[in-house]
C-alpha cells in the first residue's frame, strides 16, 4: 500500500469517530417529508426504474485503496482566468451570469444580486488536511474578493460539495442560505446563525428578491462519517430570474424525476447538469455521460453545460474522458455544449463560442 493510500485508509478509519448523526427519527422538521423513512431515521430516494446495482461499500472501498488508476490527474495545468471584484462589479446587472469556479462551485449574478452554489475554495475535499483528492487548480476567484451573497445555495452534504473552510471563511458575507432538510443543523454545528438558514423539502420553493429558487429531486444519497448515510437529504435546484430558468442538477443517477422536473419547472435556458466522477461501481449515484445527455433532454434546456469535473480526482475514469463523451455526443446530435474554462463567465442566452479547452491537455 502507498503511502497516499495509507493515510486515506486511517482517514476513512478515524470518519466514524467524527461526527453523531444529524437527523433523529420523529424530528418534527422531518416528519411530513414522504422521502424520510421515520422507522429507519434516513431519508430514501424515490423508487427508480433505470437503476442499475451498486457494488457494496467493502468493493468500493477496496477498489479505492488497492485499485490502481491511469490518467485520472492531469500533467498539465488547468487553464484558468483569473477575476477580481472590479471584473465581477463590471458585470451588467440587467441580465443572469454563470461563473465556473470548479467542479460544482459556480458564482452566480442574477440580476444584479450574488449567489453561491456548492462552493469549495478548500485544497481538499476530505475532513482531514493531509489526505483526500486535492485541487488539480486554485479557485479563480479569492475568497477575500467573493462579493457580498444574497444566497449560498447547497444541493447536499458530501465533501465535494459542502466545505467547512469556505462556509467559515464566508459567513459574515452571506444573507441567507438555502439547503435540503437536515443540512441547517450541518450549518449550526459550523457556527452558521440558525436564523439565516432555511431547509426545503423537494418541490419547496422560495421567493428571494427577483429570484425564485426551487428544491427539486435527485437521486443520491448524502453523508460526512460512516455512521449518518442518508440523514440529510439532497437535492436539484432550479431558478427563475426575470424570464430565464436555471436548472443545476447537484450530484444524481439518472431517474424518471428529471422529466418530471422539465415538466413541473422547466423548460430551461440552461442546465448545468453532473458529468464525472462516474463508474460501474456506482452508477446508481451519479451518472454516466451519456445518460448526462438524455438528463438535459428529459429537463428541456436549451445549452447543456457541465459540471462535475476538472478541479478533483474523485474517481478512476482518465480526468478528461466526461467531456471528451459528452463533446462527441453533442456534435453528432447537434445538441448547444457548454464547457466553460474555470474562472469563464457565461451569460445566459448571451451568444457564444464554445471551446474544447482540455483537449491538448495531458
Amino acid at each position: 500500500m502507498t503511502y497516499r493510500r495509507f493515510k486515506a485508509f486511517v482517514a476513512c478509519g478515524a470518519l466514524a469517530a467524527c461526527q453523531s448523526p444529524i437527523m433523529e427519527p420523529g424530528d418534527p422538521r422531518v416528519s411530513n417529508s414522504q422521502h424520510f423513512d421515520a422507522k429507519g431515521g434516513v431519508f430514501v430516494n424515490e423508487a427508480n426504474p433505470h437503476e442499475k446495482p451498486s457494488k457494496g461499500s467493502w468493493d468500493i472501498w477496496s477498489r479505492f485503496l488497492f485499485g490502481s488508476k491511469e490518467g485520472t490527474v492531469p500533467k498539465d495545468a488547468i487553464p484558468l482566468r483569473k477575476l477580481d471584484r472590479a471584473a465581477l462589479d463590471a458585470l451588467p446587472d440587467d441580465a443572469n451570469h454563470i461563473i465556473r469556479l470548479g467542479h460544482s462551485s459556480h458564482l452566480m449574478k442574477l440580476r444584479g444580486k450574488w449567489w453561491l452554489i456548492d462552493p469549495v475554495f478548500g485544497e481538499r475535499t476530505s475532513p482531514f488536511s493531509f489526505a483526500g483528492p486535492k485541487r488539480f487548480h486554485q479557485p479563480p476567484l479569492a475568497l477575500a474578493d467573493v462579493p457580498p451573497i444574497e444566497a449560498l445555495v447547497l444541493s447536499h452534504d458530501h465533501y465535494d460539495h459542502l466545505d467547512v473552510f469556505t462556509i467559515e471563511a464566508l459567513k459574515d458575507r452571506v444573507q441567507r442560505y438555502l439547503v435540503p432538510l437536515g443540512v441547517g443543523e450541518r450549518l449550526r454545528r459550523f457556527g452558521i446563525d440558525p436564523a439565516k438558514i432555511q431547509e426545503f423539502d423537494w418541490w419547496q420553493d422560495v421567493q428571494v428578491g427577483d429570484v425564485k429558487a426551487t428544491a427539486a429531486p435527485a437521486h443520491h444519497f448524502s453523508g460526512r462519517t460512516l455512521w449518518d448515510r442518508n440523514s440529510t437529504l439532497w437535492a436539484s435546484w432550479a431558478f427563475t430570474s426575470g424570464n430565464q430558468r436555471i436548472y443545476f442538477s447537484g450530484d444524481s443517477a439518472y431517474f424518471p424525476g428529471f422529466k418530471e422536473i422539465g415538466k413541473k419547472l422547466g423548460p430551461f435556458d440552461i442546465a448545468l447538469m453532473e458529468n464525472g466522477a462516474y463508474d460501474a461501481y456506482w452508477p446508481s449515484v451519479h451518472m454516466m455521460p451519456e445518460e448526462t445527455v438524455q438528463a438535459f433532454r428529459d429537463v428541456g434546456a436549451k445549452t447543456l453545460y457541465l459540471v462535475h469535473n476538472s478541479t478533483f480526482d474523485l474517481a478512476f475514469h482518465p480526468w478528461r474522458e466526461p467531456m471528451d463523451r459528452v463533446a462527441a455526443i453533442a456534435e453528432k446530435e447537434g445538441v448547444d455544449l457548454a464547457t466553460p474554462v474555470i474562472g469563464e463567465v457565461l451569460t445566459v442566452g448571451a451568444a457564444r463560442q464554445n471551446q474544447r479547452w482540455w483537449k491538448d491537455l495531458r
